[in-house]
């Protein structure tokens, strides 16, 4: 079958539909493609899935920190009967999807997609032609290369997990891993994380992660650093790990393997084919206006553009609105990222917007930087918090917040309000006549403000 339309979008996650249905709401006849059940990674296989079943993880912490202390009782993770509640959020997401786009008059099509020419696509036997196209595929594993690489499971398959296996060993040590290998450990899982660098969430403040890895390590994660996963074999039902270390092999055996060791945009498209280029990370160059360098009539959102901005689903949202204006009213809407929060929903979790330590020291700004461990503070105390701290990147002569880094229960909201501070330039001054709830996480800010002498 060929058919035309005004616009093709091949995605249909967080960008792609928000894209989509923008458009044909203005008019334009639209098709929406997506190789896997539509919904995007998020909802289904990301960011929501992962909140939920790390909610347990957080309470079993809780009992566990509180037990002598008003608690009592036993309790465990039961982790079918948490699957089963999990499915109640993403289950429903595909069908509800694909009804919205029928509602809209959004003709969807579901397969591979694949560049034909610039402004044509090929899913199965079907070739359709878009005036305008916009990709917003995602991300996937990034492709290692490694003997015995496809013995590994993904993210989705682990949230996926009928049961959760007794060992559990992952490679690498990003968000991924340090995420998953906090809720398995608190189900009850022997874990070892295998990471390649000095230190893992590398993305995040040392210190800070200093001391995650050490409340890690008591709640009986074992972290491997400086040691990269060269080969993994399966023999019955046991995995073994081969790994190497200043020049030393190392093995590790476990139940379960899992990828951490990164993602990269999916764009399995045949790009040469639609004379679409590629950047250095592997997304769709792109000019400021979320358009490919190489051919006018494609766009790109979220993980499949090659941009600045860091890999978060905020971002497609940023992206989307942008393409979104773009593609209706001519290039006009630059795309212009603010600084980004970002948080690893470890236990406890470890967030970061702005500027680092390390960024401080080479910056022409007189800077300071404020550093402190908060345990003892009530916040923390009354829930008998083992690890807590703050640093804040602050402009010595203006009295503003440049960066802001928090490990901590709560620190998925404190970054938040640091992130408009630090957008808005407040000045502690300002951001001190805030009146806070109390007692909240926030209503700690004066005082980590105060701590900046």
């Amino acid at each position: 079958m060929k058919k035309n339309y005004d616009l093709i979008v091949i995605g249909t996650g967080t960008a792609g539909s928000s894209t989509a249905q923008a458009c044909k709401k203005a008019g334009w006849t639209v098709a929406i493609i997506d190789r896997r059940t539509y919904g995007g990674t998020c909802p289904q296989r990301g960011c929501d899935p992962k909140k939920v079943l790390v909610g347990a993880a957080e309470w079993m912490d809780w009992k566990e920190r509180m037990a002598g202390k008003g608690l009592s009782g036993d309790a465990r993770i039961d982790w079918k009967d948490l699957m089963a509640f999990k499915k109640t959020f993403t289950e429903p997401i595909p069908e509800n999807t694909e009804k919205k786009f029928k509602e809209l008059g959004i003709d969807g099509y579901h397969g591979e997609a694949k560049f034909e020419s610039d402004t044509q696509i090929r899913v199965g036997d079907d070739v359709i032609t878009g005036n305008k196209i916009v990709i917003a595929t995602g991300a996937q594993p990034v492709k290692l290369g490694l003997d015995g690489e496809d013995l590994m499971i993904h993210s989705d398959d682990f949230l996926d997990l009928e049961e959760l296996p007794k060992k559990i060993i992952f490679a690498g040590g990003g968000y991924i891993s340090m995420e998953f290998a906090h809720l398995a450990a608190r189900v009850g899982a022997e874990v070892e994380v295998i990471h390649g660098g000095e230190r893992p969430l590398e993305q995040f403040d040392p210190d800070l992660v200093d001391l995650l890895v050490k409340r890690s390590e008591q709640v009986g994660i074992k972290i491997h650093l400086n040691t990269r996963v060269r080969s993994v074999e399966k023999n019955g039902k046991t995995f073994t790990v081969t790994a190497e270390r200043d020049g030393e092999k190392q093995t590790f055996t476990g139940d379960l393997v899992v990828h951490g060791l990164g993602r990269a945009p999916a764009l399995d498209i045949d790009p040469e084919k639609g004379h679409v280029n590629f950047g250095d990370k592997g997304g769709v160059q792109v000019n400021e206006y979320l358009q490919s360098v190489s051919n006018p009539n494609v766009y790109a959102a979220g993980d499949a553009a090659e941009t600045s901005a860091p890999p978060l689903t905020p971002i497609s949202s940023k992206d989307s609105a942008a393409v979104i204006q773009n593609l209706l009213h001519g290039n006009h809407t630059p795309i212009v990222y603010p600084v980004v929060p970002s948080v690893a929903f470890t236990v406890p979790k470890i967030a970061s917007v702005g500027m680092t330590e390390e960024e401080a020291k080479k910056s022409n700004q007189k800077t300071k930087v404020t550093y402190q461990e908060i345990t003892d503070w009530f916040t923390f105390k009354r829930t008998n918090e083992q690890a807590a701290a703050f640093k804040l990147i602050t402009n010595a002569e203006r009295g503003t917040v440049l960066g802001a880094h928090f490990l901590g229960d709560n620190a998925d909201d404190l970054i938040n309000h640091f992130s408009t501070a630090i957008r808005l330039e407040l000045t502690f001054e300002e951001m001190k006549k805030t009146i806070f709830a109390y007692p909240t996480g926030a209503s700690d800010i004066g005082s980590m403000l105060n701590e900046v002498k």
